[in-house]
């Protein structure tokens, strides 16, 4: 997520910055391509449904899952409900205020939450109980523990490994209502989508900007991807433009980087 409004970046970074991007290196020593180190865990949450805990590089994100009943939308009755909330906490950065969420954590929220439901992730048809009436409710809630660039990555990995490592009362239905029962079953979990976030700063995509990079970035476009590679979703942020060479570009680095992020959650979440 851009702080570019909050940060006041010196011309001799900059032109340092971009001078070695024209090298094909950038200032932490990473390959244009080279996101920075992932860490996760589960189960930190012990009352939640399922929870996690990831770090990339020193962005932190931590999401819970709480799987309850309600009432399905009008318009998608035979499914269950998977909502997605972030906040950014006034301790995770200088900038953030106590207060209702931001127009950056509500951005940030939709496009987390339009990645995971466009890939298909859970099966949401599984999640209905009684068609019209009762389903089961998926909320995932997101709390920003520090602010250090590209919480959409950080974020929508959280929120993966925590569906992914989820658990809820197995239903029967008797007559027209739902009963929950002992038993414990997983979220159906069909798919594990991988968003990508890269930076435009003048001609060179970078992989996973941190937040300085961020604050010079001309443009930014996260993509997700399912296991297939098919892409699934994309946001384009902030104003400038970009060509449709570098989309392409984009779109093929963010199946790369994707399949190796893949791979490390699907061994941590097992």
């Amino acid at each position: 997520m851009s702080m570019k409004k909050n940060y006041v970046v010196e011309t001799i970074r900059k032109a340092q910055m971009m001078d070695m991007l024209e090298k094909g290196k950038r200032l932490d020593g990473r390959a244009l391509d080279e996101p920075r180190k992932l860490t996760i865990e589960t189960g930190i949450i012990q009352k939640a449904n399922g929870s996690a805990r990831v770090s990339l590089g020193n962005s932190q994100v931590i999401a819970g899952v709480k799987i309850a009943t309600g009432v399905p939308f009008p318009d998608t009755p035979d499914k269950g409900l998977l909502v997605v909330n972030a906040e950014i906490l006034p301790l995770a950065s200088p900038y953030a205020e106590p207060g209702p969420p931001s127009e950056e954590a509500i951005e940030l929220a939709r496009v987390v939450d339009r990645g995971i439901r466009e890939s298909e992730m859970v099966d949401l048809t599984k999640l209905c109980l009684v068609e019209g009436k009762s389903v089961v409710t998926t909320f995932v809630d997101c709390n920003i523990m520090n602010v250090d660039g590209n919480l959409f990555d950080a974020t929508s990995y959280a929120v993966v490994a925590a569906l992914r490592t989820s658990k809820m009362k197995k239903y029967k239905v008797e007559g027209d209502k739902a009963v929950s029962t002992d038993e414990v079953v997983p979220v159906p979990i069909e798919r594990t989508p991988i968003s990508v976030t890269m930076a435009r700063l003048g001609g060179a995509v970078i992989v996973d900007p941190d937040a300085e990079e961020e604050a010079m970035m001309d443009m930014r476009i996260t993509i997700t991807t399912d296991d297939d590679g098919n892409i699934c979703a994309s946001q384009k942020g902030e104003a400038s433009t970009i060509s449709p060479e570098l989309v392409l570009k984009a779109a093929d680095t963010s199946i790369q980087v994707g399949r190796a992020i893949r791979s490390q959650m699907v061994e941590a979440t097992r």
